[in-house]
């Protein structure tokens, strides 16, 4: 699966834009401020219908303008993929697969795999939980239209309950009955969640170890683990347990959208106790791992964007990074970097075809 080619219309800074790509490299070079992370944004965007770097779809939108459009035309396998994402001022967004607009964003997810790697992946590392939750759904996500369901399904019921408890708070008021069918439901939805995401790292740890090897070249242990109290209790019981403080807190506390990853090296956190190097590492690793995972799952390469990374790491990294995308392996790769000679002399030692674009 590729990306021929791209077309975006008052996307960002961007009046106009067409582009046509190589199947195998692409580069795009230039000065800070240009626009090169945001061409490799509109390439996630047609992946997921959502920017990976401004999650408000309207400040995407150049300013001055109305709407934006961005097109894009994919080869994957055998057929062409037309997808066209479009968003006017005071509408809901459109996503298009050839011509036919989804009813349900959710139904395009896993379409067209992508893996992105961009030095704001550090929050994984540095903020709070939620990231971390999100990391570990959108990779299942893609391979797994149920598991979005139900999380869909799970969050529509937490704010309802959330809700509840509010209303109860409000007018001082309690009905246990009607609280009960929130937490039936929450219970269903959550446990099937929590058992897909156990499975789901079950896979992609051992990945995750091989590809950390592989990056620094070297034996230092480094383990990532599924922090969630529904590993010592079901949700039903801890909803329970944890009535008297939901309704003083009115929220609720407990359940799998509080579930955590710990990141650890050598058995201490890396937040703490890693390098920076160690951090980089760590976080390419999780990356190369969820390429792979999708890979695995989809029997296709899932396009690969590679956000001003030569920047930010060393030259033995950024060449252990080469050698692995340098496998057969690999599909698309899109690239930024702030210096083109670099770039040149980077993707040269990669034995594939490739287009550099100077912005």
């Amino acid at each position: 699966m590729f990306l021929k080619k791209l077309s975006l219309l008052n996307y960002k800074n961007f009046d106009s834009k067409n582009i046509e790509f190589d199947s195998k490299i692409n580069c795009f070079v230039g000065d800070n401020g240009v626009g090169k992370t945001n061409i490799l944004d509109a390439i996630y965007h047609l992946s997921f219908g959502k920017s990976y770097f401004n999650p408000v779809s309207s400040q995407n939108i150049k300013h001055g303008t109305d709407f934006f459009v961005i097109e894009g035309l994919f080869q994957k396998e055998e057929r062409e993929e037309k997808i066209i994402c479009s968003l006017k001022r005071g509408n809901k967004k459109v996503i298009k697969r050839n011509g036919k607009a989804y009813e349900r964003f959710a139904d395009h997810i896993g379409l067209l795999p992508l893996v992105i790697i961009s030095p704001a992946d550090r929050d994984l590392i540095l903020e709070g939980s939620d990231v971390r939750r999100k990391f570990i759904d959108g990779v299942i996500s893609q391979s797994d239209k149920d598991y979005l369901q139900s999380l869909m399904n799970y969050n529509k019921i937490l704010s309802q309950r959330n809700a509840l408890l509010k209303y109860f708070a409000a007018n001082h008021t309690f009905d246990k009955a009607t609280l009960g069918v929130y937490n039936e439901q929450l219970h269903a939805y959550g446990s099937e969640i929590y058992n897909k995401r156990i499975q789901f790292l079950d896979i992609f740890i051992p990945i995750f170890k091989e590809q950390y090897k592989a990056i620094t070249n070297n034996t230092e242990e480094v383990n990532l683990a599924y922090d969630s109290k529904l590993l010592h209790n079901d949700l039903s019981s801890l909803l329970e347990e944890n009535l008297a403080k939901d309704r003083a807190l009115q929220y609720t506390s407990v359940g799998i959208h509080k579930d955590d990853l710990s990141f650890s090296i050598k058995d201490y956190p890396i937040k703490k106790f890693g390098s920076q190097g160690q951090q980089k590492s760590f976080l390419i690793a999780l990356k190369f791992a969820q390429f792979h995972f999708m890979q695995e799952l989809a029997k296709t390469s899932p396009i690969l964007i590679l956000d001003d990374i030569f920047d930010k790491l060393d030259e033995n990294r950024v060449s252990h990074i080469i050698s692995l995308v340098n496998q057969e392996n690999f599909g698309q790769i899109f690239v930024s970097d702030t210096h083109a000679e670099r770039t040149e002399k980077v993707v040269k030692k990669i034995h594939q075809t490739y287009k550099i674009f100077k912005l």
